[in-house]
Order: C-alpha cells, then sequence, then structure tokens
C-alpha cells in the first residue's frame, strides 16, 4: 500500500505526538503507512502523488483569517506552502482530508468566507448530516446525527457554490464540506476521542479557545460525552483511498 501523508503543524509536542497517535490508531495504519510531517518545525516537501494514497491535514493552532500583520513568519510559510500543494490537490481532485485547520486552508483556498463568527470552545456537539452527507462514502455507516469533539475560533460562514455540504451543527453552520468528489474538510475532529480532548484542553488552557478557568470544567463535560462515530470517517476514508 501506498503511504498517507499526515500534515501537522502543532508545535506542542504533547498534542502534536497525540494527534499522530490517535490518526494512526484511528486510521488503522502502521507508522511506515502514515508519514507525518511536522510543518511547524520543516518545510513541505515536494509530495510525488503517483507514490502516496492521500493526504490528510491535523489540526493547527494557527487561524487562517487572522490579519497577515498578527501571523507569524512559519504561520505565513505554512499557508504558503499548503495553498501551493491545494493548487495541485484541487487540479487533480486528489485524495485529501483536512480536519478543523482543514477548513481554513481548503475553505479559503476555494473562496469560502472563513471569519470568527461560528468559532465554538472545546468540547462535544452534536452534528447533523445533510441530504448530500447522507450520499457520500466517507459518511457511510454513520447515524444521521452524531456528537464530535470541536474547538476551533475561525469556521465557514458561507461556502462557494461548487461545494457540497455534507454536515451542519446548530452552533456551527459548516461542519463538513466537499470539493470536487475527493477533497474534505470537517470542522470537528474525527481523530478525537476524549482523552485526546482531555490533552488539548490542557495544552491549549491559555490559547483564547476559552477561559482558563473553565478548563476543569470542560474536562469534567468531556468525560460524560460518548463520542465514537466521528473515527468512522477516517477509515472510510483509508478504506476508499488506500492503493
Amino acid at each position: 500500500m501506498k503511504p498517507f501523508v499526515l500534515l501537522a503543524s502543532r508545535p506542542e509536542v504533547q498534542a502534536a505526538d497525540e494527534e499522530y497517535a490517535a490518526y494512526l490508531r484511528f486510521c488503522g495504519l502502521e507508522p511506515a503507512q502514515l508519514r507525518r510531517v511536522r510543518l511547524d518545525a520543516e518545510h513541505l516537501p515536494d509530495l510525488d502523488l503517483d507514490s502516496i494514497s492521500g493526504v490528510i491535514v491535523g489540526g493547527s493552532p494557527f487561524t487562517s483569517s487572522d490579519p497577515p500583520e498578527t501571523k507569524s513568519a512559519v504561520q505565513k510559510r505554512v499557508e504558503r506552502e499548503l495553498a501551493g500543494l491545494l493548487d495541485t490537490l484541487v487540479a487533480e481532485d486528489f485524495p485529501f482530508l483536512g480536519a478543523c485547520y482543514g477548513v481554513g486552508t481548503l475553505g479559503t483556498h476555494q473562496g469560502a468566507v472563513i471569519d470568527r463568527t461560528f468559532g465554538e470552545p472545546l468540547g462535544a456537539v452534536q452534528v447533523r448530516i445533510t441530504p448530500d452527507g447522507a450520499a457520500d462514502p466517507l459518511l457511510a455507516g454513520l447515524p444521521a446525527e452524531f456528537s464530535a469533539f470541536v474547538g476551533h475560533k475561525e469556521a465557514c460562514t458561507r461556502l462557494p457554490e461548487h461545494a457540497a455540504l455534507l454536515a451542519s451543527s446548530a452552533s456551527c453552520p459548516v461542519q463538513m464540506f466537499r470539493i470536487k468528489q475527493n477533497l474534505y474538510a470537517t470542522q470537528f475532529h474525527p481523530e478525537l476521542d476524549v482523552e485526546g480532548l482531555v490533552t488539548r484542553i490542557r495544552v491549549y488552557r491559555y490559547a483564547g479557545y476559552f477561559a482558563p478557568e473553565a478548563a476543569d470544567e470542560l474536562i469534567s463535560q468531556a468525560r460524560t460525552r460518548s463520542v465514537d462515530e466521528p473515527v468512522k470517517i477516517l477509515r472510510n476514508f483509508v478504506e476508499r483511498y488506500a492503493n
């Protein structure tokens, strides 16, 4: 099998390593089958699309819609390199799945309106699959409504007309969309289980996603939720595109 590539941009080591471990576990892949590139620490290498099965973009502390003058040199580089890669991936309709930061990157690339209107604190929300989503193979086996973990400062306020809305929620109208046939982005985190969310609450306590004093309550709330459906999206992605 040709490997998948995970493009990660979390500089926080614990969160980054747990994210990679979660993708390995829930995608059902071995380390040799999921190549991780730490964009926070290295340039995006040239990717030979003929030698890989697909591209996954993990979450990020970067906020795409922030004013350019507030962005670090690393963030600007990462955005520039991902935009260049998406030029090729979209043109080729190459398998792509972006989680959370995928909405900011793929959405911006495709002309969506990305801003802070529908940001959500770290926690669980109820996601509803749209009619287009019910017919999409990446959502096969999921119920019409399911719980998913979120945590983001920005979101998609308006999709371009050529995008297919696959899932939504009361607090965030665009939870998952598709471009062409093979490029996907989710606002929720399909790789997150309860312990993964707890780590991120602790790591990002002072990063502006929620009031720092709310961290313990968010952790308590997370431990009461059963969130086990979104990981099926990862397995569906791998099963559909592995070659």
